[in-house]
């Protein structure tokens, strides 16, 4: 059992370190091409963030484990909402931007509403709902590229031809496949050890998906959101909560199903529903006294509704 708890501990840190040399060497070779920062923020490093949660499920669909390719997906989903954006907030308050509290708080909540019917009508993901799901997506990050753009009046890369003749190319696709081989086999790990301990604990691949799995694939959102709230940036603590939620329904389930088709369990259906009430409330807070604002009660009302959510998990 400790064997198997160290190799998750491992697997978690080849995840992380892979997503970040990942990110760096993307985003390297973007400079080179002289292609916008703005760009470059909304496609590389917000999708780098949740390439720990793409690989494990991916694995997990593979090796016909659809409770934890499910489980970490909606799991990672609550603690990116409730704890990591709870804990954000709780050490600096976030301030909403109109664009956030009118498109995107209610974009995210139909978006889940139309996963959910779709995971219910026969109870999987079939290949063609994967498709689905990934034009979604493809809309999704075309629109937050043009807002994006819009946002930041078409911002030009401040990059001269000089330092852009600078940047290796090699040495930078060395990272990115460095990077991939990192999330391969830190995935690998993680699904593997992670149903020893399910089966050797009499505990169910959902709860593990749920809990441990999704949490240690939540790490790159909480470092991000957290550093980007200490540093006041409400743009990327709740953007980057949003964009990854969005990714990971849409991009990750997407891709699980189109590889092998996933098999959902309806009882998933609770979890989706505490998803649902946190959105809401995402929805709601900014509407209320302080207005615009996700104050520091509004992050412990999110951060103790996690630990709730994690006694009835182990407890019901």
């Amino acid at each position: 059992m400790i064997v198997e708890v160290l190799l998750i501990l491992v697997g978690f840190a080849l995840l992380i370190k892979g997503a970040d040399i990942l990110v760096d060497g993307s985003s390297a070779i973007a400079k080179k091409l002289r292609i916008s920062e703005i760009v470059i923020g909304l496609t590389i490093v917000s999708i780098g963030t949740s390439m720990p949660e793409l690989f494990v499920s991916t694995t997990s669909a593979i090796q016909g484990s659809s409770d934890i390719s499910i489980g970490n997906v909606i799991g990672s989903n609550i603690c990116n909402l409730l704890l990591i954006l709870g804990l954000s907030c709780i050490i600096h308050p976030v301030k909403f931007q109109k664009q956030t509290k009118l498109i995107e708080n209610p974009m995210s909540i139909i978006l889940s509403i139309i996963f959910l019917i779709m995971c219910n009508i026969n109870q999987d993901v079939s290949r063609i709902e994967g498709v689905m799901l990934l034009v979604l997506f493809v809309a999704f990050l075309i629109y937050t590229i043009i807002m994006g753009k819009k946002s930041q009046d078409k911002e030009i890369l401040e990059i001269s031809l000089e330092d852009a003749k600078k940047i290796s190319v090699v040495k930078n696709v060395a990272l990115i496949i460095l990077g991939i081989v990192g999330l391969k086999i830190g995935g690998d790990l993680v699904v593997q050890n992670a149903k020893i301990i399910a089966i050797a604990l009499n505990i169910s691949e959902k709860i593990i998906g749920l809990t441990i799995v999704a949490i240690g694939t939540s790490l790159p959102e909480l470092v991000t959101s957290a550093t980007a709230a200490i540093k006041g940036d409400s743009d990327i603590a709740i953007g980057n909560i949003i964009g990854s939620n969005i990714f990971n329904f849409l991009f990750i389930i997407g891709v699980s199903a189109v590889i092998t088709p996933i098999t959902y369990n309806i009882s998933y259906n609770f979890d989706i529903i505490i998803l649902f009430i946190a959105m809401i409330l995402m929805c709601i807070f900014p509407f209320i006294k302080p207005k615009d604002i996700m104050s520091r009660e509004n992050g412990a009302i999110f951060t103790l509704l996690y630990v709730a959510y994690m006694l009835i998990l182990f407890f019901k």
